[in-house]
């Protein structure tokens, strides 16, 4: 085999690297170690910015198999042909927890798949939950810095996200799953996503529906106690979809939508737009369309997995976004996170670049044609010497220029508004969360309470009279359940 020499990261050969120049075997070292500064130089900016929440994640290449034709619904070209297949990745993170958080802490898990389709990437951000803790966005700072390590002690500190929770009843729907047998997966590959916000499909005659994205496990559920979590590695779920994928027994998910009519959005009986809330299954059924499958591990966990980049506005013809009010925000925040912790063109890097021909005239910025991505010529070399500008007089010669086919139907105003401040404290936010609590086996419900009122005896009385308020409007049994077991 021929021999490879090290190099500098300019590909100067180098010709010693265990040993520093110094003066003398005792002595100092010299100021024209330029190879040992370039060494600590980048050793020393080898971290980008941990995301504030989901910053401990785990990802894997795989694909999505359409099984039944949407075309009725959406224009989306991979949603077509029954037996097409979309390559994706997926990342899945706990949310609260920093990177040196536990695999098994008590905690939402993140869903997050990017289809890499030939209109362009679509990415779905999710959770492994079908609804969240807020329904409006200004809250969402406030919430995380509640569930985040106390700012004196840099520990946790449950008091504070139960008083959180006390302020906030549109937070009791999540709170109960989070705080059920299924607040800790036994593995990734035991749980389901859910893509949670409220989307939109548009068809052909510019038809719109309202969507709702579900992924079922098919390796069943499986959960753990807190006594049970404590006992596991960390790293435990990573190590488990690692070696899961590399001896060849490939997780997967049934994938499946809900679908409103547009105009049943009006007469729903709750919010279709409110992510604190779900849609009956017996209102609109579950839709099989498909089969996501992974397959293939990262080779480099940085590069890939860290480096990822998701965003919901990251939409392809035919799908669009929805009046979900925590979903607006997220089509801004999500996109600008990534351009302060990544850099302006993220979507160069593999992981996030698009599989198919990407033509624009944004160009410059930090790493601009830092890699050959997956869109052909226009994606190297900063888009070369491509003109920078629309309109131009090159259009009829192959610059990129828009096309009205792929023009959304008009985002409908579904009722008679004003533009204000719109109080939803008088939403009911204790049906739903009631009607979960009935359909647990009474060591459900055990389990339940007794994750509640381990954090919850730890705070205030009043935040806890205010906690047992909430569940006894869900249900009676709820508040006094959890009343008695704070007694005792």
């Amino acid at each position: 085999m021929a021999k490879t020499t090290l190099t500098t990261s300019s590909g100067a050969p180098v010709s010693e690297d265990n040993n520093s120049i110094s003066v003398g075997q005792r002595g100092p070292l010299t100021y024209d170690n330029h190879y040992l500064f370039e060494k600590l130089a980048h050793f020393n900016r080898e971290r980008i910015p941990e995301r504030v929440v989901h910053a401990r994640g785990t990802g894997a290449y795989g694909s999505f198999t359409l099984s039944k034709s949407l075309s009725d619904f959406s224009i989306a070209s991979f949603l077509q042909t029954p037996g097409d297949k979309t390559e994706v990745f997926l990342r899945f993170s706990t949310v609260g927890g920093g990177q040196d958080s536990s695999d098994y802490a008590r905690d939402p898990r993140g869903f997050a798949v990017k289809f890499y389709t030939d209109q362009g990437n679509f990415d779905l951000v999710g959770n492994n939950t079908p609804v969240f803790f807020l329904n409006d966005p200004i809250k969402f700072p406030d919430f995380v810095h509640s569930q985040k390590k106390d700012p004196r002690t840099n520990l946790p500190n449950p008091a504070k996200m139960f008083e959180f929770w006390a302020n906030h009843p549109q937070s009791l729907h999540q709170m109960t799953i989070l705080m059920s047998d299924r607040g800790i997966p036994y593995s990734l590959r035991h749980m389901h996503g859910f893509g949670s916000h409220t989307l939109s499909f548009w068809n052909k005659a510019g038809e719109r529906f309202w969507v709702k994205w579900h992924f079922k496990t098919d390796q069943g559920i499986k959960t753990l106690t807190e006594e049970e979590a404590v006992k596991m590695s960390p790293f435990g779920a990573q190590q488990d979809l690692v070696e899961s994928i590399d001896k060849g027994d490939f997780p997967s998910w049934t994938v499946k939508v809900q679908i409103m009519p547009e105009a049943e959005a009006r007469s729903y009986s709750v919010n279709p737009f409110d992510l604190t809330k779900v849609w009956s299954h017996k209102d609109y059924p579950l839709i099989e369309i498909g089969k996501l499958e992974l397959n293939r591990n990262v080779d480099n966990y940085f590069a890939e997995t860290e480096q990822a980049a998701f965003a919901p506005s990251n939409l392809v013809p035919g799908i669009g976004a929805s009046p979900d009010k925590m979903l607006q925000a997220r089509l801004l925040a999500y996109q600008d996170a990534h351009r302060y912790r990544v850099g302006a063109n993220v979507n160069q890097i593999p992981v996030n670049a698009p599989r198919c021909p990407v033509q624009h005239y944004q160009r410059d910025g930090a790493f601009a044609g830092m890699c050959p991505a997956h869109g052909g010529e226009l994606a190297t070399n900063n888009q070369g010497a491509g003109i920078n500008f629309y309109p131009n007089d090159q259009i009829h010669q192959g610059e990129p220029a828009p096309d009205a086919q792929f023009t959304a139907p008009p985002m409908p105003v579904l009722e008679d508004a004003w533009i204000g401040h719109h109080d939803q404290s008088d939403e009911d936010y204790f049906s739903q969360a009631g009607d979960l609590y009935r359909l647990m086996s009474d060591h459900q419900k055990q389990q339940l309470v007794s994750n509640i009122v381990g954090g919850l005896s730890m705070a205030t009385e009043s935040v806890q009279a205010r906690m047992v308020e909430q569940f006894t409007k869900a249900d009676a049994d709820y508040g006094s359940r959890v009343s008695s077991a704070l007694k005792a």
